[in-house]
């Protein structure tokens, strides 16, 4: 029931009780909520109040929206902490997911001059540029596109990158990994990338951009994500 005389504005409790009614199961994930015309008879208050609930539950990732169908519950956001360098591979099988990943495009390639400056890269040297989709339980949740030296890796080939990239060069060519810089902002989905992730454009996204080292103080790769907002969030420990 809602307290009309509460100084709680409506529509804040409305969005409590939808929210609750999540966590308790009420509405599994993947299933319909009641329509924004339902509340509105539920709950006794304009369709704009319930609409502006469901937009506040739709940003914080616990509902979705499918045009035509109406509003899902989404499934759990994947936290992603920010204090180690890990894999995607290596960060869904911590959480025990399964993960995998589907090879867009692998071609050789000459580079841009940014990328080339941040692998260090000499006139004419070549890189492998790899585009991939990164699943977790076969969910869609990313698009990598990342680009390697040629003279670093030569023999890669397409074959090689069903796993983790980073086992392949820590196992495979026996080299160690040291570190990375690495660039994180908001975004909006570009329409040429809806379609491989699976949403709607406009949407909004997170675009990451790591570039990684070797021992010895070489970039070996340079990795630009776009990773679904709604599935994916990263946390960080901080200490004064």
């Amino acid at each position: 029931m809602l307290d009309k005389q509460s100084p709680i504005p409506i529509y804040i409790q409305i969005e409590e009780q939808l929210k609750q009614q999540i966590q308790q199961g009420d509405f599994p994930i993947g299933t319909a909520i009641p329509s924004e015309r339902e509340l509105t008879e539920r709950f006794s208050v304009s369709r704009m109040t319930v609409r502006q609930s469901i937009t506040n539950l739709v940003n914080d990732g616990l509902l979705y929206r499918e045009k035509g169908r109406g509003t899902f519950v989404a499934s759990p956001k994947v936290e992603q902490p920010l204090n180690g360098l890990t894999s995607f591979t290596e960060d869904m099988l911590a959480r025990g997911m399964t993960p995998s990943n589907k090879v867009i495009v692998f071609e050789v390639r000459d580079p841009d001059a940014d990328i080339a400056a941040d692998l260090q890269l000499a006139d004419g040297d070549k890189v492998y540029f790899i585009e991939r989709i990164r699943f977790a339980d076969e969910k869609t949740m990313a698009i990598e596109r990342t680009y390697l030296p040629v003279e670093r890796f030569p023999g890669l080939h397409r074959d090689l990158l069903h796993g983790s990239l980073y086992a392949m060069i820590e196992e495979d060519q026996q080299l160690k990994i040291s570190h990375a810089t690495q660039r994180m902002e908001a975004g909006l989905l570009k329409k040429e990338d809806a379609e491989l992730l699976q949403i709607q454009s406009p949407a909004a996204i997170l675009m990451i951009e790591r570039i990684s080292y070797l021992d010895g103080d070489l970039p070996f790769e340079v990795v630009r994500s776009t990773y679904r907002a709604d599935r994916y969030k990263f946390i960080t420990d901080i200490q004064r």
